[in-house]
């Protein structure tokens, strides 16, 4: 297969490690990333509730790009904020009229225009359900076993909308680690907020919203937290230390992304996967987990 692929804003700068991850998963598996020319910034989730359609436009814009480089192909993002907002930007085009009136107009001054035929998806929905759990455990050159992973969701890959998975107990991640032999632990929060960026506007909320997702882990027996978000990712991963000061707690639990995990399944390299990125070394956790 091949798809076309909007890495957003956190994948080229903070988020190295996803990018490089999800690329050599692909790779490895035997499918094609093609990288959306000219791509921008997709506004974030922030943005439409400040200027609704301009920020639709901007967004607007990467589904005209895709929808003339990809050829019906379906367009990936693995960022959870620019999954949400392109999905929610192709659904609100297709649904009213004269919304999609002005941001053709907006796209028009461009000379593009956008016909409503790319499909938004999260690599986590193309691997389990495109590629499938068989296929990937087949090309597997190591087992996660002895790996006792907690996979996050968050709040926006599965919400509002029914998407690939269920809304408040989705199984995906679950099922793929799983599958690669990590011991997958169950614990309540895998789908609470993380604060988002109240970290910069309202820490001492964010902190706690971290504080529970990382204590409730931690206490289920996880040694690695497993994401799908960049902005997730970097609130539980960077601001442990903060939440240990103010919590009197002793949190150092790794935190990757999904895709470096099943990178290591597939037999890449720790550097390759940038996991050497990583604030909380991985190394302690990786060191229990079993070879093929």
């Amino acid at each position: 297969m091949r798809y076309t692929y909007f890495p957003g804003c956190s994948l080229e700068s903070t988020s190295r490690g996803y990018d490089r991850s999800l690329r050599a998963v692909f790779r490895l598996l035997g499918h094609e990333l093609e990288e959306l020319e000219d791509w921008n910034c997709c506004g974030s989730t922030a943005y439409m509730s400040v200027a609704e359609t301009m920020a639709l436009a901007v967004c607007a814009r990467n589904l005209a790009l895709a929808e003339r480089q990809g050829e019906g192909r379906p367009l990936i993002a693995p960022c959870s904020a620019c999954y949400s907002v392109l999905s929610k930007t192709d659904r609100f085009l297709r649904e009213q009229p004269e919304l999609k009136a002005r941001v053709d107009e907006a796209l028009a001054e461009a000379r593009l225009a956008y016909h409503g035929t790319v499909t938004i998806r999260h690599p986590l929905d193309v691997l389990v359900n495109d590629v499938g759990l068989e296929a990937i455990a087949a090309r597997a050159t190591r087992s996660l076993a002895g790996l006792k992973v907690a996979p996050y969701y968050g709040c926006q890959i599965v919400r509002p909308e029914r998407g690939f998975d269920d809304r408040e107990a989705p199984v995906a991640l679950d099922r793929l680690l799983g599958r690669l032999g990590a011991t997958v632990v169950d614990y309540p929060m895998k789908v609470r907020c993380c604060g988002g960026m109240l970290m910069t506007t309202a820490d001492a909320v964010g902190l706690e919203l971290c504080y529970e997702l990382l204590r409730c882990a931690a206490a289920a027996g996880a040694e690695v937290v497993a994401t799908t978000c960049p902005l997730c990712h970097i609130n539980l991963e960077a601001y442990q230390g903060a939440i240990n000061r103010r919590f009197g707690a002793k949190l150092r639990l790794p935190v990757a992304f999904f895709t470096q995990l099943v990178g290591l399944a597939l037999g890449a390299g720790e550097e390759e996967l940038g996991l050497d990125r990583l604030l909380v070394p991985f190394a302690p956790a990786l060191a229990e987990a079993a070879h093929v």
